[in-house]
């Protein structure tokens, strides 16, 4: 479906919100988005549009190469500008820590108006949708929000992952993270930031007798 896309029609998709998904551009370009399923119109006033999740796959896929009969350099993916949480994951620091936390904010915000959007009672105070759908993102978004640092490939901080428990993510501290005692104050800290943030948080140890944080948005 994404070959059905025009040229206008991709430049409203790549300027949509970054965590939000909505969408600004003419009535028949949305018109046109929506009938194509790559955007949907929220049904409460003022009727805005957002990305459907083919509209995401459709704002981060690369660009498809013209057709040739001769080979030529494989295409090279372009950036999507799309703002991604530090989940702990990363090598590296963000190159701008000012500029980094601004974005931060921005995110954070546009997340509370998605709440707020896709809530019939406007409620922002627990997670939506997209956060079921996006775990680990939107936990680690919490958490940066709320001014806690991710780790650097298990150096420091903290650690956003999958759970094997259905519907959930797993917070650990980052090795090393010094003493015993101030690696279980940093994680009290992280579940108390996803608590506040709307998420349901239990403290488990695994295996290795490590305390880990299991989060999870609750259906209600």
């Amino acid at each position: 479906m994404a070959r059905e896309l025009t040229a206008a029609q991709r430049r409203v998709i790549g300027a949509a919100e970054p965590v939000t998904g909505r969408l600004r551009g003419s009535a028949a370009v949305l018109d046109r988005l929506v009938k194509l399923g790559f955007a949907f119109r929220h049904p409460r006033p003022p009727h805005d549009c957002f990305l459907t999740p083919a509209g995401q796959r459709a704002r981060t896929a690369p660009p498809e190469p013209p057709a040739s009969h001769e080979p030529g350099p494989a295409p090279r993916p372009a950036p999507d500008g799309v703002f991604a949480a530090r989940t702990g994951e990363e090598s590296e620091p963000p190159a701008d820590p000012a500029a980094r936390a601004r974005e931060v904010r921005a995110a954070w915000q546009g997340l509370l108006e998605l709440r707020r959007m896709t809530r019939a009672d406007g409620d922002t105070a627990r997670p939506c949708a997209w956060e079921r759908a996006h775990l680990v993102r939107a936990a680690a978004l919490a958490l940066e929000a709320a001014g806690h640092v991710p780790g650097l490939a298990g150096r420091g901080g903290y650690v956003v992952r999958e759970s094997p428990q259905p519907e959930a993510v797993e917070v650990r501290v980052a090795e090393p993270a010094g003493t015993e005692a101030g690696a279980d104050r940093e994680l009290a800290l992280c579940a108390g930031a996803l608590e506040a943030a709307g998420w349901q948080v239990s403290e488990h140890g695994d295996r290795r007798g490590r305390r880990v944080v299991i989060a999870s948005p609750p259906r209600r």
